[in-house]
């Protein structure tokens, strides 16, 4: 699951800142190992230094710009990217990395042109930069194996502590959406199902949705052990634990039935799609064949969601399955582009 250098994102100008800041055997082995490694430039990066913090966040939301705010945290700061809505309107797009999520930036924000998408739309993008392995959720301990300083809040985080933050520049505690890749894709349909009162839509691309299916709680392990070395255990608990199935969208898909809440749902098929670069070294061609192998796992994922929620007689779930496309960000960014309107039109 994957999961993510540009110039340091602008100031506003305003200027204001915040305060601080396997399936069995081989299959297994093959597909397990693969949800970890980096197809574009999901290699992790090195972690920059913060900017000391500057305290005293604005009272009213900034039209337009860019803007890193460091916002507090039971983690400590946490570096979050902004673009703020064009004319000052208080709805916002959170936008969710994957597996490899890095500590100096969020890959949305370098990978696709997201930024440029959006900056003549009134709602703010919301880029939390951090949460490599961590599936946005609130762990019951800190990692063993790698010697994590800090239990992952990241639930907390994305539904209290950051909303309250924002709500001092007039950004929306309620009319917001989620949007994830990979990793994320799983992490927005579950913020969206327990914080309706939050979310008003929410997007998962190329995520995985069925993840107590055969083989997803391994191939979650050996993926977070290779990203990061981190202990699922230390998530979720042992596979038997209910965690796992809270955080299961094909398990709670009833309640974003019930919650009525908006929901974009898309995966390609593997197959490269025509017009992208091609392959010229080893490295691409690997890269290639686990971006294919990945999106396939993630179409047999998202399948499965669009029966369940099916069955339960679903009718707020738009599906995107382009005939072409691989676990990449070239493919997130089109997504993204096709459901602006789709999102326009649920949070204004």
């Amino acid at each position: 699951m994957r999961f993510g250098r540009a110039a340091a994102p602008k100031r506003t100008k305003s200027g204001r800142r915040g305060t601080p800041r396997g399936w069995r055997n081989r299959i297994l082995a093959v597909g397990a190992a693969a949800l970890a490694l980096p197809i574009a430039a999901g290699v992790a990066g090195p972690t920059v230094a913060l900017a000391a913090p500057v305290h005293g966040p604005a009272l009213r939301t900034p039209s337009g710009g860019f803007e890193d705010l460091m916002v507090p945290s039971q983690m400590g700061p946490i570096k979050v990217q902004v673009q703020w809505a064009a004319r000052g309107g208080s709805s916002a797009l959170y936008l969710l990395d994957g597996l490899r999520a890095r500590n100096d930036r969020n890959a949305w924000s370098f990978e696709t042109n997201a930024f440029d998408q959006y900056r003549n739309d009134n709602v703010t993008l919301v880029m939390p930069v951090g949460g490599e392995s961590s599936f946005y959720s609130d762990w019951y301990s800190a990692s063993n194996f790698n010697g994590q300083p800090v239990t992952y809040k990241w639930e907390t985080f994305l539904t209290q502590e950051l909303p309250d933050f924002l709500a001092n520049y007039g950004v929306s505690r309620t009319n917001n959406a989620v949007l994830g890749l990979s990793m994320g894709g799983s992490a927005a349909l579950t913020l969206a199902a327990y914080h309706r009162d939050q979310f008003k839509f929410a997007g998962s691309l190329s995520g995985y949705l069925n993840i107590s299916a055969p083989g997803m709680r391994e191939a979650i392990r050996v993926a977070m052990l290779d990203a990061g070395r981190f202990n699922v255990d230390s998530m979720w608990g042992p596979p038997w634990n209910p965690a796992w199935l809270r955080n299961d969208p094909f398990v709670f898909a009833n309640k974003l039935r019930d919650n009525n809440t908006r929901l974009w749902v898309s995966a390609a098929n593997g197959i490269p799609a025509p017009g992208g670069p091609a392959p010229t070294s080893g490295v691409d061609v690997f890269n290639a064949t686990t971006g294919a192998s990945l999106e396939a796992l993630s179409l047999a994922n998202t399948r499965a969601f669009q029966v369940k929620m099916a069955t339960l007689g679903a009718q707020n779930v738009t599906y995107s399955f382009p005939p072409r496309g691989i676990h990449t960000w070239r493919y997130w960014q089109q997504q993204i582009h096709d459901l602006a309107g789709d999102l326009g039109n649920t949070i204004g």
